[in-house]
């Protein structure tokens, strides 16, 4: 069975990340890319938005500060 190709699950978004991708998610990372997401007027989360969605927007901004909250645990 393999992976959907849209994460459904953050435990499939966080493989896709740092087992596909090979991105560390530290919280440095994690916070880079939650700043452009909660910017709904930057280009790259409208483009995000319209090419996955409000439900998978909002579910990979959650992803993001989940994993935050664990690279910070971690420290």
């Amino acid at each position: 069975m393999h992976a959907p190709a849209i994460p459904e699950t953050y435990e499939q978004w966080r493989h896709c990340i740092v087992v596909e991708c090979g991105i560390a998610l530290t919280v440095d990372f994690a916070a880079r890319r939650m700043a452009v997401l909660e910017d709904e007027g930057a280009e790259e989360t409208r483009r995000f938005r319209k090419a996955y969605g409000d439900a998978h927007w909002q579910a990979v901004r959650g992803w993001f500060s989940r994993a935050a909250g664990e690279a910070g645990a971690g420290r």
